[in-house]
């Protein structure tokens, strides 16, 4: 406990699954602020009250946005940057849009779909880092980028999902090489195969039951969003790997 202590953090996706519980987990080691993002703002608020549940003295600022949109992107961080008076210690890309359900193959992909699966995918992590980063390189930070295995191998009718996982692995890359001289760390993670809303969109003929709980993914986050994880940089981490578990532990 305690692993976060002071810090403040901004968690997109964060009103259900695996942001949610990302969430919870941060105030549970002793975040001192979390904004969280998501487009449904009932849920933020259903989510707020169950995080402050687990620590009434975290902060908890509640901004409903569409991060595929710039102009939502812009507020988020200006408000974010204005109620932790500049600080901002941890940021975690986790707002994924699965796309049309069942998935189309690519033949058949709506093109405004597939826009705005890799814009909120792709583009509004690019844009978040961009925008945080001032905030972040004086005194260091964590950003932690959520991938998939779609986004290393391409699976047909995983369409623009896939492809802007593909991207997001590169785009971690890259950040994380031109960071590499300075305090802010970047890294990405794969959680797996998970029971979550999106997850069970994706694949509705699948049984959910045999994916992994959300909240049981969360330790290697924790890790990368320490003190702990100073030294690591410009890694991607499976989160249900053996060897993940045993670093975060």
């Amino acid at each position: 406990m305690g692993r976060l202590q002071g810090k403040y953090a901004l968690i997109t996706g964060a009103s259900q699954g695996l942001g949610l519980q990302m969430a919870i987990a941060f105030a549970r080691e002793g975040a001192a602020g979390l904004a969280i993002v998501a487009r449904g703002a009932e849920r933020l608020e259903d989510a707020r009250r169950l995080i402050q549940a687990t620590a009434p003295e975290t902060t908890v600022l509640v901004i409903a946005a569409d991060v595929s949109q710039p102009q939502d992107i812009e507020r988020v961080v200006a408000t974010t940057l204005n109620e932790f008076q500049g600080h901002l210690d941890i940021l975690i890309n986790n707002a994924s849009a699965i796309g049309p359900s069942p998935m189309p193959f690519l033949l058949d992909y709506p093109l405004e779909d597939f826009r705005t699966v890799l814009n909120t995918n792709l583009i509004a992590p690019f844009l978040l880092i961009k925008k945080v980063l001032p905030a972040m390189i004086e005194s260091g930070g964590s950003i932690v980028n959520v991938t998939s295995d779609a986004g290393i191998t391409g699976y047909p009718g995983w369409g623009a999902y896939g492809i802007s996982k593909f991207g997001l692995e590169g785009l971690s890359q890259t950040w994380a090489a031109e960071l590499e001289d300075s305090q802010v760390r970047v890294n990405w993670v794969d959680p797996g195969n998970m029971n979550t809303a999106m997850h069970r969109a994706a694949e509705p003929e699948e049984d959910p039951s045999q994916w992994a709980d959300p909240k049981t993914v969360t330790d290697i986050f924790v890790y990368l969003a320490s003190d702990e994880s100073k030294a690591v940089h410009g890694q991607r981490f499976e989160a249900q790997d053996e060897d993940a578990t045993h670093v975060a532990a």
